[in-house]
């Protein structure tokens, strides 16, 4: 069975990188594993938000497929699919992936078609797939990761971080992703309920203000680490439960 793809985008700051981790630890502890963490963010900082260790990127990955000796036998394209699963990192319930930015310069087009077959072909290894994008969506629109199962587009309660989820969900559907399910998830949200604008999605989650999770943050402790009761956490739990029944749907 395929994997239930969750993309999770939104305007840089908005705290997308906090939602995919609190969303990881809820699907991993409530069993739905094995979940692939995807890091499709260059800044790549999900594995600090999950409290692992930073791995080798694609990025670096597909520098070296070009200027380093391939192997006796093997060609190209087996030595990046060799490679591909060596830079994947594995953890308790999950698998993350850091996909970083190209080292370099010259045209990556091979090397993100070869990491298109190769994510194909690792997907089905896992029941939930969860990538924290950049802000501009890039991996979406060059086709790198396929076509998700469901777009959360995270945002803060302003107008502003409003006006951008509204900008982020029609470029979804210039992507090609009219049939694609999609929800809002409002991060350090507080009391009083932000003023929607028409043809937003409906909201998924509401995660409050959690001084967990500021205090996580000024003390460089994983994000995924605060207390399973913290506000934040219990409203993440909520958001996965909904994001089982939708994949359950799916079937």
């Amino acid at each position: 069975m395929n994997p239930f793809s969750v993309a999770v985008s939104g305007k840089g700051g908005t705290g997308k990188t906090t939602v995919s981790a609190l969303l990881i630890r809820s699907l991993v502890e409530s069993g739905q594993t094995p979940v692939l963490a995807v890091d499709a963010d260059p800044n790549a900082n999900l594995h600090e938000a999950l409290g692992v260790p930073p791995g080798e990127t694609l990025g670096s990955m597909r520098e070296e497929a070009f200027t380093r000796d391939i192997p006796p036998g093997m060609s190209r394209t087996q030595y990046i699919k060799l490679r591909f699963r060596q830079v994947l990192k594995e953890h308790e319930g999950y698998d993350i992936l850091t996909m970083g930015r190209p080292e370099g310069s010259g045209c990556y087009c091979f090397a993100n078609d070869l990491l298109h077959t190769c994510i194909r072909l690792l997907e089905t290894d896992y029941r939930f797939i969860v990538i924290d994008n950049e802000a501009g969506m890039e991996h979406i629109s060059r086709g790198t990761i396929g076509i998700p199962d469901l777009l959360l587009i995270v945002t803060t309660p302003g107008v502003r971080g409003i006006r951008t989820a509204a900008r982020i969900h029609e470029l979804s559907k210039s992507l090609g992703m009219q049939s694609v399910p999609s929800g809002l998830v409002f991060n350090r949200f507080k009391e009083e309920t932000p003023e929607m604008m028409p043809g937003l999605p409906d909201p998924l989650a509401w995660i409050p203000e959690d001084p967990s999770i500021e205090a996580a943050d000024l003390k460089g402790r994983p994000i995924a680490g605060i207390a399973h009761s913290s506000p934040a956490m219990v409203e993440a739990r909520v958001l996965s439960k909904k994001i089982v029944s939708l994949a359950v749907k799916r079937i």
